[in-house]
C-alpha cells in the first residue's frame, strides 16, 4: 500500500519557504491506479518525487508497504528505490551507448541479487512490442519505441510503485494512445500501484482514480 498522509513540501527562496505543497494525502493499494493533473507549476512533479522518495518532504510521511523510506539511512534508501519504485519520465532518459536490452538491465547491474533480470528483460521486451529492437541503441528508436523500453526499464526490478511524469508528453496521438494501454496492461499483469502525473484528459480519464493538484493540495476529480 502507498500512503501519503498530510505531506507538505517547500524550498528555501530569498523571502522565505516557497510552499509548493500541503497537507497531500492518498491511499493506494495494490492493483490500483490514480492519475494526477493540475496547471504547470502546480507541483505535480514534486508529488511524484516525494512518493517515489527521491525527494525528502517538508512536512507529513510516506510510506510504501509500512516502510517509511525518508527514515531509511543512504545506502538502505536507494536500495529501497531500485527495488520498489520505477520511474518513467516525459524524456526517457536511456542510455545512448547501451542497447535496448541494456537499458532495461540498467536497474539490475547494482547489486548481484538480479539473477534472472535478463529472462525478465527478454519478457518485457516482449510484451512492449521491441523484441526486433533489442539490440538497437536509442537513436535508432522511434519516440513511442523509447518510451516502451523505458517503461520496460521501470518495471525490471517487479516494483510495488511505478510513478509516470508526463510518459505520453512527447508523444503523438497515436502512440500516446498505444504507451496509455501498455501501461495499464502491465499494471493489470503485475498489480503494481500505477500514479500518473499528466496534462492530457484523455490520458488521465483512463485511470480508476482521478486528482487535481490545485493550490498545493490534491482533490478527486
Amino acid at each position: 500500500m502507498l500512503k501519503a498522509t498530510d505531506v507538505s513540501k517547500s524550498y528555501p527562496g530569498p523571502r522565505g519557504a516557497i510552499a509548493v505543497l500541503s497537507g497531500v494525502s492518498l491511499a493506494l493499494n495494490p492493483g490500483e491506479t490514480a492519475s494526477i493533473m493540475g496547471p504547470s507549476g502546480s507541483g505535480k512533479s514534486t508529488l511524484l518525487y516525494v512518493l517515489g522518495a527521491l525527494e525528502p518532504p517538508s512536512g507529513g510521511e510516506v510510506a510504501l508497504d509500512g516502510v517509511n523510506p525518508f527514515a531509511l539511512g543512504e545506502r538502505e534508501l536507494a536500495a529501497f528505490r531500485n527495488r520498489r519504485v520505477g520511474f518513467v519520465f516525459q524524456d526517457h532518459f536511456l542510455l545512448p551507448q547501451c542497447t535496448v536490452l541494456e537499458n532495461v538491465l540498467a536497474p539490475t547491474l547494482v547489486d548481484s541479487s538480479g539473477g534472472s533480470g535478463r529472462a525478465r528483460a527478454e519478457w518485457l521486451l516482449a510484451q512492449v512490442g521491441l523484441t526486433d529492437r533489442r539490440d538497437h541503441r536509442p537513436a535508432a528508436l522511434s519516440g513511442g519505441e523509447r518510451q516502451r523500453a523505458a517503461i520496460a526499464r521501470a518495471l525490471i526490478r517487479q516494483p510495488r510503485l511505478v510513478l509516470c511524469d508526463e510518459p505520453t508528453g512527447n508523444l503523438d496521438r497515436q502512440s500516446a494512445d498505444a504507451v496509455a494501454a501498455l501501461l495499464l496492461d502491465l499494471q493489470t499483469r503485475e498489480q503494481t500501484i500505477l500514479v500518473v502525473v499528466t496534462h492530457s484528459a484523455a490520458l488521465a480519464d483512463r485511470f480508476a482514480k482521478r486528482f487535481i493538484l490545485s493550490d498545493r493540495t490534491l482533490v478527486a476529480r
